[in-house]
């Protein structure tokens, strides 16, 4: 055949190995094609295994969950603030209200994929006692104080140890000689002033994100913990995210290539979801404790000093702070008067697991969009909320996009040149078809960038019974349970646990006063670039927000 003769058909000369496997299978005329078809998947699986040798990527596991040692010191707790997440944390730390043991027995006889009661009765016990509570809303205290007193996990009809005392001062909590930690858990606006107080009185402290309401009062929260040195961990859960440890690895073994765009995200759309929650039909001006809700005097003048300065007393809400006002003390997320809107409340999930796995610190810059767009109900913190992040000493961009009014599913993803990783409570890694990395891979056939390259699916055999649009929200972020050696555990359960086995046998928790630092000032960068429609930077040397 001349070599200009494009009539004919050109065939590929077969190669020695094909020919032998040919030659095997000729034999075999009806399975012979179909049995070559396996022996070239495994030769693939082969070259894949070798591609992970490569790699020295190995499956990361969050520590064992080892049993505390019997005979070590218990530990007395006090908790302040038993709203949503505080009734989440003190069961977390093994104490439940006996109603919703005999409701979570109910829900599992109706429906047996329903664990909750299962998992919290194998959930070990952290040799914790509950020796105080406070709340400002009598219903919520005395709540508590029977969540403190079912020490054996029992229903309406068990039996019960001696009740936690009540208080209705945080400050008299602290200076109780039986209390030697905290966790505090109240509105935003009381986070700094009580942490403050805390580790000024030598208490140990579980910190609640976010870590504070104002800019000053972070420096404050820091420089008090580490004078005081008590041990501090900041409530972030997904430090006990398995795919996130595994995620990390990834990054350090440089199989994305270098990562220049990073997206996270958050998406609801139910009003739960946007903070607005049911009101308590026992609430009242004489169950609840306004003046004390209001909040502390020196923070209020700092955040109303602020608003002023630079022209935002728009945003301040249009009701008196002083009026009693039921919507405000449930739905206090909604004003800036209390919050920290989707920046301290729900960015900060998303950026702690982004630093967890890249030591990103605190961004250079700062730019934000957005407004109250679909919850038009006199709030002044916006449900729709665009963050740009910009880290130039990294060559990196981190994108945070949230809308309150639609629940399309959006997970993190991590944009290398050479490959992106997804990750939520499971991981996967896709190549680049552009790879530079993984060009030859590529044309041999070895990688292909529309099949995941790794996969990490955790307790993928099990059903979770997740209800609420909110509950989902936080599983699919990582956020309500981990795998340790192929068991369940709630991420909040393992996040007490550090905190209360350092306090017992010393050591740093995985969420440290820096890391919530870091946190701390970002958030603040972003909602200060929302308020000011302008770009905020962070002065390294100063330590500033410029």
């Amino acid at each position: 055949m001349s070599e200009g003769n494009n009539n004919e058909k050109q065939e590929k000369p077969v190669s020695p190995e094909r020919r032998n496997v040919i030659k095997k299978l000729v034999s075999i005329p009806v399975l012979g094609a179909m049995t070559y078809g396996v022996y070239k998947k495994v030769q693939y699986d082969r070259a894949r295994r070798n591609l992970g040798d490569m790699f020295g990527l190995d499956s990361a596991e969050l520590p064992p969950v080892m049993s505390v040692k019997p005979g070590g010191k218990t530990i007395r707790l006090g908790i302040i603030g038993y709203g949503i997440r505080g009734k989440q944390l003190l069961q977390a730390a093994g104490f439940v209200e006996p109603a919703l043991i005999d409701a979570w027995k109910e829900a599992a006889q109706i429906n047996s994929i329903d664990t909750r009661y299962r998992d919290y009765m194998e959930q070990e016990s952290l040799n914790v006692e509950v020796t105080g509570v406070c709340d400002i809303f009598d219903t919520y205290a005395e709540a508590a104080v029977l969540a403190g007193a079912n020490i054996h996990r029992e229903g309406a009809n068990g039996k019960f140890g001696t009740p936690p005392k009540r208080y209705r001062y945080y400050k008299d909590m602290l200076a109780a000689a039986d209390i030697d930690a905290v966790i505090i858990a109240t509105p935003d606006h009381w986070h700094g002033t009580i942490a403050i107080d805390a580790a000024r009185a030598g208490k140990h402290i579980y910190l609640e994100k976010p870590m504070s309401w104002t800019v000053p009062e972070t420096y404050m929260i820091r420089d008090a913990v580490k004078q005081s040195g008590v041990v501090f961990q900041f409530g972030h859960q997904g430090r006990q995210t398995d795919s996130y440890l595994n995620a990390k690895q990834i990054i350090e073994k440089n199989i994305l290539g270098p990562v220049s765009l990073i997206e996270v995200c958050t998406n609801r759309n139910d009003p739960n979801g946007a903070w607005v929650y049911p009101i308590h039909e026992a609430a009242s001006p004489e169950t609840i404790d306004w003046k004390q809700f209001e909040g502390n005097k020196d923070r209020i003048k700092e955040y109303l000093d602020y608003m002023q300065s630079h022209g935002l007393m728009r945003y301040v809400g249009p009701e008196p702070r002083d009026r009693f006002d039921l919507k405000r003390f449930f739905r206090w997320r909604c004003w800036w008067d209390y919050s920290t809107g989707l920046s301290g409340d729900l960015l900060t999930h998303e950026y702690d697991a982004v630093n967890q796995i890249m030591n990103i610190g605190i961004p250079y810059s700062a730019t934000s969009s957005g407004g109250v767009y679909f919850f038009k109900d006199g709030r002044t913190v916006p449900d729709v909320l665009q963050t740009s992040f910009e880290f130039p000493d990294k060559n990196l961009t981190l994108l945070y996009s949230a809308t309150l009014a639609s629940e399309r599913w959006r997970g993190k993803v991590f944009m290398g040149h050479d490959a992106s990783m997804e990750l939520s409570s499971s991981l996967v890694v896709k190549v680049d078809p552009r790879s530079t990395r993984y060009a030859p891979q590529i044309e041999q056939g070895i990688i292909k960038p529309d099949t995941p390259l790794i996969t990490y699916v955790p307790g993928q055999e099990e059903l979770d019974a997740v209800s609420s649009a909110t509950a989902q929200y936080f599983a699919q972020r990582g956020l309500l349970y981990a795998y340790v050696n192929g068991k369940r555990y709630d991420t909040t359960y393992l996040h007490i646990r550090e905190w209360v086995e350092c306090i017992r046998n010393g050591g740093t928790p995985s969420c440290h006063i820096d890391a919530a630092f870091e946190e701390a000032i970002t958030a603040h960068m972003g909602t200060r670039a929302y308020l000011e429609a302008r770009t905020m930077y962070w002065d390294k040397d100063r330590e500033e927000i410029v």
